[in-house]
């Protein structure tokens, strides 16, 4: 029994239309894998780099510093990245800065 090429064609869309689909699905999972903390610097560094803080990989550049989702609480997050960096001017977790009351408890680390 041989198949016709009409089958083929069908089965070449299919399978072109399942590929975009996964694509485009994928698209919100991989911009919600972005930065999950961003903290902004009192004093900027001369030079990119990439510092690893109890497990957190953070990407700092200029006066701007981000990393991915902890297991920690983000105070305790910050103070350690205030720890090691400096005082921070602003922190944020999902694009909500703290508030100056955190922010005063995050930078006696620093």
């Amino acid at each position: 029994m041989t198949q016709s090429p009409n089958f083929a064609q069908k089965f070449f869309a299919a399978a072109v239309a399942f590929a975009a689909t996964v694509v485009l699905a994928s698209a919100p999972a991989a911009a919600a894998k972005g930065p999950y903390y961003v903290a902004k610097l009192s004093t900027p560094i001369e030079e990119a780099k990439t510092e690893i803080i109890r497990g957190v990989v953070w990407q700092c550049s200029g006066d701007t510093c981000r990393a991915r989702k902890a297991t920690s609480r983000p105070t305790n997050v910050c103070a350690r990245l205030a720890k090691k960096m400096g005082a921070l001017e602003t922190f944020s977790v999902r694009g909500e800065a703290f508030a100056a009351e955190d922010m005063s408890t995050c930078n006696a680390k620093a």
